[in-house]
């Protein structure tokens, strides 16, 4: 079935059974490969998008579920070849070691600051309970997190 779903900013036309995963209808039919498959399951985080300004698991989400909706991958948050404070912190403070789990991370934590600019440290990690990063560069991800904060508060 024809399905019209809103993805960075743009009305895409895609031929899917509703019941069919957005991380599918993402990856297989937009060719936006931001979004990763981890688990599969709505555990791990690797395909976090945004939906409504709420992060959510891709993969756990049927794409009917989100026509209507704005839906906002990690290729709709950098502009004209600049990356979003939050990408340029991970790149600065080299959060990323396989980078598998990076664009989920980054997207929970949009979420998050777009909602709640001022977010503590406790929101914070709240925040990235389901994104998991086997690399263990927590310490990275969590001091590039409040370096891209303080950007944003500029």
């Amino acid at each position: 079935m024809a399905l019209t779903i809103d993805v960075n900013g743009e009305q895409r036309v895609v031929e899917a059974d509703g019941e069919t995963p957005l991380l599918y209808v993402l990856r297989n039919d937009l060719k936006l490969k931001g979004a990763r498959y981890g688990c599969g399951a709505g555990q791990c985080g690797a395909c976090t998008v945004i939906v409504a300004g709420k992060a959510v698991q891709s993969c756990d989400v049927p794409v009917a579920a989100v026509v209507g909706k704005a839906i906002t991958t990690i290729e709709g948050i950098g502009r004209n070849g600049q990356p979003h404070p939050l990408q340029q912190a991970f790149i600065d403070e080299q959060a990323a070691q396989c980078g598998y789990c990076a664009s989920g991370i980054i997207m929970a934590a949009k979420a998050l600051f777009d909602a709640h600019p001022g977010a503590g440290e406790t929101e914070i990690r709240d925040a990235l309970a389901r994104n998991l990063c086997r690399c263990g560069t927590h310490h990275r991800i969590l001091r590039a997190l409040r370096r891209a904060q303080e950007r944003m508060a500029r």
